[in-house]
């Protein structure tokens, strides 16, 4: 199915979150070899992050947003957030996250896309230089950078009726 003008705002919601939930579970085969920390860059509500808890139980999983907003059971230990705008916490996090991190999550959209852009670039530049060798970003935004080597996303299995969202995968 194409994504369409007539979607609802509810089945654009479902094939975004049945998307990520596929890239998610096939990042996670992919960096299984791989050693370092897990960063979701946009905590949210705390959906993404309780997948990922999931997926990988035994690392590290370190979460950014401006404020937290999700449920207690859906965030990491206060010790593992961090708290402001993107562009401050990122490069100052590497002094409390040393190794790079193998899978890196950016769901940073708002309704603003020039903001978006310009944000999405950011974390590119940043994650062309801290991830680790093999480490995939997955995002649902552009993040093209030199350093990063973008992929074409994987044909995952969605539900009749389910368009597949546009996400972005890049390996360094």
């Amino acid at each position: 199915m194409t994504r369409t003008a007539t979607e609802s705002r509810l089945e654009r919601m479902i094939a975004r979150l049945v998307t990520q939930r596929a890239l998610l579970d096939w990042a996670a085969e992919r960096v299984s070899g791989i050693d370092g920390p897990v960063l979701e860059i946009g905590l949210g509500k705390g959906r993404t992050y309780s997948h990922l808890r999931r997926l990988f139980p035994g690392r590290d999983i370190w979460a950014f947003d401006y404020e937290v907003h999700a449920p207690a059971h859906s965030r990491p230990a206060p010790e593992r957030i961090l708290l402001g705008d993107f562009r401050e916490t990122l490069p100052a996090c590497w002094a409390e996250i040393e190794a790079p991190p193998a899978l890196v999550h950016a769901d940073i959209g708002t309704e603003s896309r020039r903001a978006d852009a310009a944000l999405a670039r950011f974390v590119g530049i940043v994650m062309a230089q801290r991830l680790a060798p093999g480490g995939i970003l997955l995002g649902d935004r552009d993040m093209s950078s030199p350093g990063l080597v973008p992929l074409d996303p994987p044909a995952v299995a969605l539900p009749e009726g389910v368009s597949a969202w546009p996400y972005c995968v890049y390996r360094r």
